[in-house]
């Protein structure tokens, strides 16, 4: 007669048909193969059939009686089934009706989840979420400042050279507490937004530039220029750009005008800020 239906690519597997119990005394008795019930197996005792769940019990392979046996009962099984177990559930097995509501907790997800490395229950400016008592994940504040000044007028300042700009005496806010003493230093690797914009008047050199310098060096294109004219009583010099540090990287704002040394600066007119991009 023909097959009907799809072939079978590997044979049934043999269930044992019996297994020998005899001189097992009291009430536990243990099988060499693991059943899911105890209709599993059909169990014997000097020939008598017992009945499940009312004359024993079994787990896995081990067989609690209701009453004792003695080491000269004729004891014996007889398997109806075999339980499949396995030690490691398979990939993309586990769908979310088997995860219990409320069951991942803040220690599994501690060591990451989805590629998002380090959710932590702590962490510092921009470099991990973070995740309370109540398992709510919340991004932190990425690094930024704002400084401002000088709190009073600077009168006859000497710019000729190359130098650092560094009358900030007010800090509008510092996230990550990054900015200190005219420098920005980043505390993650990412590309940073700078802007600076400085006020000052009775400039009578023939020119006056600002730069960004990215680790004590120009940053290429970083530069910006004003030429003087003694008509014009106030002067900007405003400059942005975006720059990419690696952490412990800095960032200064650096200053010349070409012969002028009785530059003043305008009180609470300049200000220096930037921030994390990404």
């Amino acid at each position: 007669m023909g097959y009907v239906g799809n072939q079978q690519t590997e044979g049934f597997s043999q269930v044992p048909a019996k297994q020998d119990l005899t001189g097992a005394t009291g009430t536990s008795l243990t099988l060499t193969h693991a059943v899911a019930s105890s209709e599993g197996i059909d169990l014997f005792i000097n020939n008598v059939r017992q009945e499940p769940t009312e004359a024993y019990s079994v787990v896995g392979t081990a067989v609690t009686l209701t009453g004792s046996v003695v080491a000269t009962d004729d004891i014996y099984v007889v398997y109806n089934s075999l339980a499949l177990q396995t030690t490691v559930a398979p990939d993309a097995s586990v769908s979310t009706a088997k995860i219990i509501d409320g069951s991942v907790t803040a220690a599994k997800l501690a060591a990451g989840v989805q590629g998002v490395a380090g959710i932590s229950s702590s962490s510092t400016s921009g470099t991990a979420l973070s995740i309370d008592a109540n398992n709510i994940v919340t991004m932190p504040s990425k690094p930024m400042f704002r400084v401002y000044g000088p709190s009073s007028n600077q009168s006859n300042q000497n710019y000729t050279t190359d130098t650092l700009v560094n009358y900030w005496d007010t800090e509008s806010f510092d996230v990550g507490s990054n900015f200190a003493s005219g420098r920005f230093t980043a505390p993650i690797s990412g590309h940073y937004f700078f802007h600076i914009s400085l006020q000052f008047r009775d400039l009578v050199s023939n020119f006056a530039y600002l730069k960004f310098r990215k680790n004590g060096s120009n940053n290429p294109g970083s530069f910006v220029e004003v030429e003087s004219d003694s008509t014009i009583d106030r002067w900007n010099l405003a400059m942005t750009d975006i720059i990419q540090l690696d952490a412990t990287e800095y960032v200064e704002a650096y200053l010349q005008v070409s012969s002028d040394t009785s530059t003043d600066w305008i009180a609470n007119e300049s200000h220096f800020c930037g921030y994390l991009i990404g």
